[in-house]
């Protein structure tokens, strides 16, 4: 779709601000962390509640995807100004998560008119919760080794097995899912099902990180009847369609490692900001440590190429009808920056970034050392940084396989 005029623009943003003026709740427009924690609570507050539901309707909870669908149908300089009207009001949108940004893209390009009538509506209004089922105890990088079985019964599946890692699996409605329809072949035996998490059977046991969160968990699956027309794409051709879906995952963890304000603190917006509160300033007003100093400045300009960077894969992505391989060069980009970004924050903080609880540190203090800590996980979900620079190699830079 053509991005519109200036003058049409314009015209959109003053719709886009009447109509957030008069949906959006003001109780809502509080500070981002506190605003989403209300907004993915369970079970919702009425206003949260109110502003889904309203916004779900105008199809703006997806701004972009087809009207046809539930979406807004509007083009991307126009998704851009309603992105910038909401965070003008401090809104956030309440409709996200991977039924968003993962597995909705991947079934608008494979999925079945059944099953987009089916599964895509709850998606758009924000009424289902989506997890993955991709890693197990025993494939994790080698995803294509993993042994959860799908019996075929006749007229459904009774699936077997475990996973792990599964991301908001307590809390998740489905879970779109790889298993084994075939043991005699490796990826050539894998299909993509589509399973009830509350299904009998199915059982979820989160598991506490070293941040002391539990975003993630164990999912096990003992005779847990699936569906056949539950089946997403072909049988024992399930391999394509994780590897598309993983195309939108790396993209879309990419884009919220590295954007965005570079502190994580909840009272300092910046790491020079923090820097300086805690180390204070040279004669010249400078960060007194010259050191850190340098490595900050590092850090600002390699963020800030990667933002830009962003944007134009983003607008590559779209031309081309979503990401490509790219993607992995900027999943890898992206895990490096946040998590020197984060060590940063605590370097600067000094003895109070060490706090894990106490009246001695602020909310600020024990919010950057979880956050620096969890951030250990960014080179590994969404694919290892190892494995996606292998992706860089073989599938964009064409080099050969040392191994064969």
């Amino acid at each position: 779709m053509a991005d519109f005029g200036a003058t049409d623009l314009e015209a959109f943003r003053a719709e886009a601000k009447a109509w957030l003026e008069a949906n959006f709740p003001k109780s809502l427009a509080h500070d981002a962390e506190a605003q989403l924690a209300k907004l993915q609570a369970r079970p919702e507050s009425a206003e949260a509640r109110a502003w889904r539901l309203a916004l779900g309707a105008k199809g703006w909870g997806v701004p972009t995807w087809p009207t046809e669908v539930g979406g807004g149908g509007l083009s991307r300089a126009q998704a851009r100004v309603l992105q910038d009207e909401m965070a003008a009001i401090g809104a956030r949108n309440p409709i996200g998560g991977m039924g968003v940004a993962f597995f909705g893209p991947t079934l608008l390009e494979y999925g079945s008119e059944a099953l987009k009538r089916e599964h895509l509506p709850g998606i758009v209004m924000g009424e289902v919760w989506w997890c993955q089922g991709y890693s197990e105890p025993g494939s994790g990088s080698d995803l294509a080794s993993l042994q959860t079985f799908a019996e075929d019964k006749g007229d459904h599946f009774l699936v077997n097995g475990s996973k792990v890692w599964t991301s908001g699996a307590q809390n998740a409605d489905r879970c779109y899912c790889l298993v084994r329809t075939d043991r005699a072949k490796k990826h050539e035996g894998i299909s993509f099902l589509l399973i009830d998490m509350k299904a009998p059977g199915v059982e979820v046991r989160p598991i506490k990180l070293i941040n002391g969160t539990s975003p993630f968990c164990e999912t096990f699956f003992a005779d847990v009847k699936v569906p056949k027309d539950q089946l997403f794409g072909p049988l024992n051709g399930g391999w394509t369609v994780a590897k598309r879906l993983m195309q939108f995952e790396r993209d879309s963890i990419a884009g919220s490692l590295g954007g965005g304000n570079i502190g994580q603190s909840v009272a300092m917006a910046t790491i020079p900001e923090a820097a300086k509160a805690y180390l204070g300033v040279d004669e010249a007003g400078r960060l007194a440590d010259g050191d850190l100093r340098r490595r900050i400045t590092d850090h600002l300009m390699e963020n800030r190429a990667f933002q830009l960077t962003m944007k134009r894969a983003a607008d590559d992505a779209r031309a081309s009808n979503g990401p490509s391989n790219t993607a992995a060069i900027m999943k890898y980009a992206g895990a490096k920056l946040a998590q020197e970004r984060n060590e940063l924050m605590v370097e600067a903080m000094g003895q109070q970034g060490l706090g894990w609880a106490g009246e001695a540190f602020s909310e600020a203090e024990l919010s950057a050392v979880r956050t620096m800590l969890r951030s250990k996980a960014n080179s590994i979900e969404g694919g290892t940084s190892e494995i996606n620079l292998n992706i860089v190699a073989k599938r964009v830079l064409g080099l050969p396989d040392p191994l064969k």
